[in-house]
């Protein structure tokens, strides 16, 4: 259970600083940094799934991180060039795999 504390404390820590740090994204990356959040929250996500399950490693964590930021800016980056908006197809898989993790996260807790 410690490891989950931590991992909430240093995640809304990760969170603030982002909120008061002056740094700007340029509108040219936007749907690239957000494709690339949406990988990251996934593979966290997908994590704290497998340690609960026990069967996290940390090696298929991070080349699913690393493997999933690729293939989604991959993916933005051919649309852009084929003017077609294929981050959508990212967004739409990540988004419905969070809530898969998330809903399996929940019913264990409950």
């Amino acid at each position: 259970m410690q490891v989950v504390v931590v991992a909430i404390v240093f995640a809304l820590l990760g969170v603030l600083i982002g909120l008061l740090s002056p740094v700007t994204i340029p509108t040219t990356y936007a749907r690239y940094t957000a494709v690339a959040l949406l990988a990251g929250l996934d593979s966290i996500f997908g994590a704290f799934r497998a340690y609960i399950g026990g069967t996290f490693a940390a090696r298929v964590f991070l080349t699913g991180l690393v493997t999933n930021s690729a293939l989604a800016a991959g993916l933005t980056f051919v649309g852009d060039k084929l003017g077609v908006d294929l981050s959508i197809a990212a967004i739409v898989a990540f988004g419905v795999r969070i809530f898969h993790n998330l809903a399996s996260i929940r019913r264990h807790y409950l």
